[in-house]
């Protein structure tokens, strides 16, 4: 389960928001730490026991750490990741190391500080790879997400993968979709990545090792560590083997990413007793899609990614 704990981000990435940013839900609508660990420990009682903190940016919500630290805490709980763009202090990793997560998944799309605070509204590139190296150097399981587009970052690729094999790390290449902002027409198919790789290192072979949780294919160097992952839902749909659920900052289980369907939860709050929220989350579960539809842009989620959970 994704849970997202905040629609507020530091940075303006021009694929998930405008300039301007978005309207932010007031707080009193956002669900609160109480109510998450509720649903966490219903959650856990249907089996779901691995969760992933995410945003807008997870990190600018005051007490997240602690959220962690509890969530930990509830008996059946296997694991708990977070994303993170990378622009907090870095004593906020030495607090997730811990508070025990066991890994980060950091947004970066460009090795190149111009480009990177371009896409980025502004965000710093030296500020993301420190929390990169901090991350690593904790023992946190470190991976980074980049999204490619054509005639902006595509020349990168090359760079993308001697970083992940420098430093021993996964970087997975995620093919934009049609969610909010996000154009998959100026993206590049990870079948055209996958090219690119293999010009430069024809030695890459396919890693059959389980790598985590999601849908990512890896490919690896022989005798050397770190791996590429690409993450195709727009030109391999994955669906069949999708795992996952996410819960909004509002409430909302949405069972598709595509969608704007789900299933309201702050009823279910309400109840004093588990049964109706454990209901509710069979429910969307249950519901869940056999696929997605991004190719017709009148069937997805209009709401930007970091309304939705990032």
């Amino acid at each position: 389960m994704r849970i997202s704990i905040t629609d507020r981000c530091n940075l303006r990435c021009r694929y998930c928001m405008p300039a301007e940013g978005i309207e932010k839900v007031p707080m009193d609508r956002i669900l609160t730490y109480e109510e998450i660990l509720r649903i966490c420990r219903t959650a856990v009682g249907m089996g779901i026991s691995r969760f992933k903190i995410t945003g807008g940016e997870p990190l600018v919500r005051r007490g997240c750490t602690d959220l962690i630290r509890e969530m930990k805490k509830i008996p059946g709980v296997e694991q708990i990741t977070a994303t993170t763009n990378g622009q907090q202090p870095l004593e906020m990793i030495a607090e997730l190391a811990d508070a025990g997560i066991e890994g980060l998944n950091i947004s970066l799309d460009s090795l190149r500080e111009d480009r990177y605070a371009f896409i980025t509204g502004g965000g710093e590139l030296n500020k993301t790879l420190r929390t990169i190296d901090k991350s690593i150097s904790s023992g946190i399981r470190t991976k980074i997400n980049c999204l490619l587009q054509k005639q902006f970052n595509e020349d990168e690729i090359q760079d993308f993968a001697a970083f992940a094999f420098e430093k021993g790390i996964e970087v997975r290449f995620i093919e934009i979709m049609p969610v909010g902002f996000g154009n998959p027409e100026s993206g590049l198919s990870n079948d055209e990545v996958l090219e690119k790789l293999q010009e430069r290192y024809p030695e890459l072979e396919k890693d059959e090792t389980t790598r985590g949780n999601g849908p990512a294919v890896y490919y690896r160097l022989p005798e050397k560590s770190g791996a590429i992952g690409l993450i195709s839902a727009m030109n391999h749909s994955f669906c069949e083997s999708c795992n996952r659920i996410r819960l909004t900052s509002q409430g909302l289980v949405k069972p598709c990413l595509c969608y704007e369907d789900g299933v309201d939860l702050k009823a279910a709050l309400a109840e004093d007793s588990d049964e109706a929220l454990r209901a509710a989350l069979e429910e969307a579960i249950r519901i869940k899609p056999a696929g997605h539809t991004f190719h017709d842009r009148n069937t997805v989620e209009p709401k930007a990614m970091s309304q939705i959970g990032g």
